[in-house]
């Protein structure tokens, strides 16, 4: 595209156009690959990071001649034909400790079985990175004809807008159960229409769209995609239930539990059994009941069948609800004495004043991660001190505790046991056989204290700070070590090969961009912990970043603070961050809790914009800056392991000390 051929308003339409596009194929890339290549489901923040580094890539080669948009279409084309090659493949853990339950139901028999994850994971970072960087091109490019107006804040402004619609659209998307077919066609759409400059551009584009619109639609193995996994569902011979797939993993088996129902496979009578063990220890009916991961109904069906009169059934994924409403073979959500509430269990917890005769904590650890912002999992919150004692609170004087798990390790039976004396103040009784769907029966509480305890002294116990039960130590394992030091390497030689060397090195910019991931980061995992670990929160929370940048931006183009009032409204913003204990957030009002969520998380974040904002006003080379920018959230993204470590807290310090870098560089 010719200079001389644009015009302000119509760089601004395409900058928004584009920088929807980038977040719009960003999450669904997020989502659809993790459903075909299971490891994924794990670990989204590589596709994060390598859309991060391929707009950063693309910046820095904002310059050169090649124009690589006619390239975007095919190298998207290439990531979904290497998703849907991965997923023929079953990857095994290298290591027992990461805990990645990589169990291949959907594959035939004789697929190809490799031993190790980190090739999958590597290859799809290379090829997504490789995908974003024609759309970092082109947001540079524009970015720059906005500098040389002189309006550069102008530019970042359209940038921030089209980021924030994508993100809106990808949430209503998700609300309304689009499918894959649907993530892909509306970017593609969208990028066909702002990028085609000629026939050739624009019939290498449609060839491309329909080429990755028929592969997402031939590949799709789903029944339907919850805004968590991609589930499926298998029906058990002789009426015996079905099983729910998540990601192709199994994840839930919905079973008959009554003790009326018939059927003579010991299987099942193994785990209904284990089902109905907590009940056999009790001395009285409970006549309240509280559920927590009630799944597709196991739980609830068993506590009626034990003559439970309420029951409150938490379960955060509606579709899985839906699965249980419609096919579960004892119908326990059809009952009127059935409550089910479509949320986390921890937020759950923190806003309910009811009290149970028995809490049970079901099979719900989780395959998937919180967000793509963070190492801490969709489960990670309930087995942490606070959440055990938040559950005891509720517990009535006689109440009870029954936690089923599956672990084949020591060292978390040990925090397990450890967690619920903490809690309790008593060491939980412990029933270790395996039921099938659980190996461990942890009973803690009053209505259990006549049973033996079973006391273990573990180490590194998880806290809301470091909720990483899964983790061994507060280490960074070996594994996650290579992966890091290998996507690191891959970072730096595609700088390079860029152009990107140090004469070129924004500093500033580089250090903004990775205080702010990790104050990003930090923001939405806790924030998770004081709404509610559902994707609702997430895209709320997400976009309200957003909005709050753009807030700052446009007031910082309006009427400028002083750099001085903003870059100390930033170190104090963080400093009260710090030191203000999350649970001191829980207040009983929404409003209240609105408000002092909006001071904890978006004056840190309004006072960042604010000083990125006069940075960026007065680059020189606005493309190159934003390059190193996005390639500083890179290493952001990359640091943030360094909570496995030090905790969630001190991120807010690691983020303060890049952020007095960045200000000490400008100065100089």
């Amino acid at each position: 595209m010719n200079a001389e051929t644009t015009t302000p308003r119509r760089d601004g339409v395409e900058l928004v156009a584009i920088s929807f596009v980038v977040l719009f194929v960003e999450l669904a890339l997020i989502r659809w690959l993790a459903a075909q290549v299971r490891v994924l489901a794990y670990f989204p923040n590589v596709v994060l990071l390598a859309a991060f580094l391929g707009l950063g890539i693309g910046s820095l080669l904002a310059r050169r001649r090649i124009q690589l948009a006619p390239w975007w279409a095919p190298l998207l084309l290439l990531v979904t034909g290497t998703g849907w090659a991965l997923s023929r493949i079953a990857f095994t853990a290298e290591s027992v400790t990461e805990h990645l339950w990589l169990l291949y139901y959907d594959l035939p028999q004789g697929s190809p079985v490799v031993h190790g994850v980190a090739a999958p994971i590597l290859i799809t970072f290379v090829h997504t990175a490789a995908s974003f960087v024609p759309l970092g091109q082109i947001v540079a490019i524009r970015l720059r004809r906005f500098r040389d107006d002189g309006r550069p804040l102008a530019g970042y402004a359209c940038d921030l807008t089209g980021s924030l619609l994508g993100t809106i659209a990808f949430a209503v998307a998700s609300f309304l159960d689009a499918t894959p077919l649907i993530w892909f066609a509306i970017p593609l759409a969208v990028s066909l229409v702002v990028l085609a400059r000629s026939r050739t551009w624009l019939l290498t584009g449609v060839i491309a769209a329909c080429a990755i619109l028929t592969l997402v639609a031939w590949t799709d193995r789903a029944d339907a995609y919850s805004p968590y996994y991609a589930l499926s569902r298998i029906d058990m011979p002789g009426n015996l239930g079905f099983l729910v797939l998540a990601n192709g993993s199994q994840h839930q088996y919905a079973a008959p539990l009554k003790r009326s129902d018939a059927f003579t496979r010991p299987d099942n009578i193994t785990l209904r059994a284990g089902y109905h063990l907590p009940y056999r220890f009790l001395r009285r009916v409970p006549r309240r009941v509280l559920i927590l991961g009630a799944g597709s109904g196991n739980d609830a069906a068993v506590a009626l069948d034990e003559g439970a009169s309420q029951v409150d059934a938490v379960e955060i994924d509606p579709l899985i609800i839906a699965m249980g409403k419609t096919h579960h073979p004892d119908r326990p959500y059809s009952d009127p004495r059935v409550r089910v509430i479509n949320t986390d269990a921890r937020s759950f917890l923190n806003n309910t004043n009811g009290t149970y005769d028995l809490i049970v904590f079901g099979t719900l650890d989780s395959m998937t991660r919180l967000s793509a912002l963070s190492n801490v999992r969709l489960d990670n919150f309930i087995y942490t001190r606070e959440c055990f004692e938040a559950a005891h609170r509720h517990l009535a004087a006689d109440g009870g505790m029954a936690v089923y798990f599956g672990t084949a390790v020591d060292y978390i039976d040990a925090r397990l046991r450890t967690l619920l004396a903490q809690a309790t103040g008593r060491a939980p009784a412990v029933i270790a056989h395996n039921f099938g769907s659980f190996n461990r029966l942890y009973l803690a509480g009053p209505a259990f204290a006549h049973l033996a305890a079973s006391p273990a002294a573990a180490t590194n116990v998880p806290s809301d700070d470091w909720p990483y039960l899964y983790l061994r130590s507060r280490a960074i394992t070996p594994f996650y070590a290579g992966i890091v030091a290998v996507i690191a390497l891959i970072a730096l030689a595609s700088v390079f090969a860029a152009g990107g060397g140090m004469k070129s090195f924004h500093g500033p910019l580089f250090f903004f961009g990775l205080a702010f991931l990790l104050l990003e980061t930090k923001s939405v995992t806790e924030m998770n912990l004081v709404w509610g670990a559902t994707w609702l929160t997430n895209a709320i929370v997400f976009g309200s970043i957003l909005a709050m940048i753009l807030i700052g931006t446009l007031l910082m183009q309006w009427r400028p603070l002083p750099w001085r009032v903003s870059a100390a409204g930033l170190v104090i913003a963080l400093l009260v961050n710090y030191l203000t204990p999350v649970h001191s957030l829980l207040a009983a009002s929404v409003a209240t809790k609105l408000l002092l969520s909006l001071a904890f998380v978006g004056l840190p974040i309004f006072f960042a914009s604010t000083c990125f904002a006069l940075q960026f006003r007065d680059e020189e080379e606005a493309d190159v800056a934003f390059g190193w920018n996005v390639i500083g959230a890179v290493a952001g993204g990359l640091l943030e392991l360094t909570s496995m470590v030090i905790g969630l807290k001190l991120l807010s310090i690691v983020a303060l000390a890049a952020y007095l870098i960045a200000f000490a560089m400008r100065r100089r």
